[in-house]
């Protein structure tokens, strides 16, 4: 007897694991790898951070917290907003997550039917499209290029054929690192409100910009679905701990949805990330590391023959065009971290249709391992 298997789990793979996994192999053999494929930050949690935990592990029970997580760590987030955008949130509407990853599929969930459609960008982070997918909802892919700033526009989504019933933005943005500006974030909301778009901000790369401040969504639309992380500027990947600030409408299904699927986030990530927002003049050390990075791509990846990229505004990710070495990434990055234990990730991860000519290198990592790994490659080119 075959048994029955559900098509929503046939979504392609997020590739950037699968390098991870190769990397993690040619360690385990005795291999070097230098790691420019996954978007992790080198540094750990800062100190005050590990110290509440530290802490908390001896004094609290660390039991379940109520699904939309501690109060203390949702008054902090609320303050944040206010310290950093000017921007009043009641922190009845911040949802603690586990991770940005929960956030994006609570909010998928609460907003969106299966059958409806959602625009975004190509290249743009692969886990959008593939949620979506499992979900019944229609990803619609809107090809942005240099001309474009690799952004979405009013007019690229005026050239839809069909309804849209959301529009997921990301500034800065996952694979590019391109922002969009008050002024351009204020077009897009006002395009998303006069036409009953949801509008769905991923903000996770705040903190980490290279010149002007990432402009959050809430700063034009207060209705707009805002997703954020501890993982990248607060260093904080593996404790697997975001937020969302919900708007009015979707409180309730918000939190419904977070009791059945996730109960509540980690509580002692919980506990550790209140003293997050203590800990910014050490998290600004990696900021001072990822400028030094950035600006070393930037010159050594030209000087290879890598002269075709994407503006590195935020976030930390270089996004080259390979197209004059190669019209197959994959098989390029594979090659590359055979040859020379350089880690990188094919474009093919985040364009499906462009990105067989692209390659998005990490510089989250140590400082001297993205000058070895700009030696190696432009020595392999």
């Amino acid at each position: 007897m075959v048994l029955k298997v559900a098509r929503r789990g046939q979504v392609p793979p997020f590739i950037v694991m699968d390098v991870m996994q190769a990397a993690a192999d040619r360690e385990a053999a005795g291999g070097e790898v230098l790691h420019l494929e996954v978007g992790q930050p080198a540094s750990s949690a800062p100190e005050p951070v590990l110290e509440a935990a530290r802490q908390a592990l001896i004094d609290d029970r660390l039991g379940y917290t109520v699904a939309y997580g501690v109060l203390e760590l949702r008054q902090r987030i609320s303050a944040h907003y206010a310290d950093w955008y000017g921007v009043e949130v009641d922190p009845a509407r911040i949802a603690v997550t586990t991770g940005s990853s929960a956030g994006f599929t609570l909010a998928f969930l609460a907003a969106f039917e299966a059958g409806d459609r959602v625009a975004m960008v190509s290249p743009g982070y692969p886990a959008y499209r593939n949620i979506l997918t499992a979900l019944g909802v229609e990803p619609v892919l809107l090809l942005s290029g240099p001309e474009h700033r690799f952004q979405p526009t009013p007019e690229l989504l005026e050239a839809i054929d069909g309804p849209i019933d959301g529009l997921i933005v990301a500034s800065p943005s996952n694979p590019t690192g391109t922002m969009l500006g008050q002024s351009e974030m204020a077009a897009l909301t006002r395009y998303c409100q006069e036409r009953g778009i949801r509008m769905i901000s991923d903000e996770i790369y705040h903190g980490i910009d290279y010149g002007a401040r990432p402009v959050t969504a809430l700063s034009s639309d207060p209705n707009a679905v805002i997703i954020n992380s501890f993982s990248k500027y607060f260093s904080m990947t593996g404790w697997r701990l975001g937020w969302m600030v919900v708007p009015e409408d979707l409180l309730r299904s918000v939190e419904c949805l977070a009791q059945n699927f996730f109960i509540s986030a980690p509580t002692l990530s919980q506990v550790a990330a209140i003293a997050a927002f203590d800990s910014h003049k050490e998290l600004q050390a990696n900021i001072v590391r990822y400028t030094r990075n950035r600006e070393v791509l930037l010159q050594a990846l030209p000087a290879a023959g890598l002269d075709d990229l994407a503006p590195a505004d935020g976030a930390f990710y270089v996004y080259a065009n390979v197209a004059r070495f190669t019209n197959d990434s994959t098989d390029f990055c594979r090659r590359l971290l055979a040859d020379t234990g350089v880690a990188c990730t094919p474009g093919v991860d985040f364009d499906p249709d462009r990105g067989n000519a692209a390659v998005r290198f990490s510089f989250a990592g140590a400082t001297e391992d993205m000058e070895e790994a700009c030696r190696r490659l432009a020595a392999w080119l």
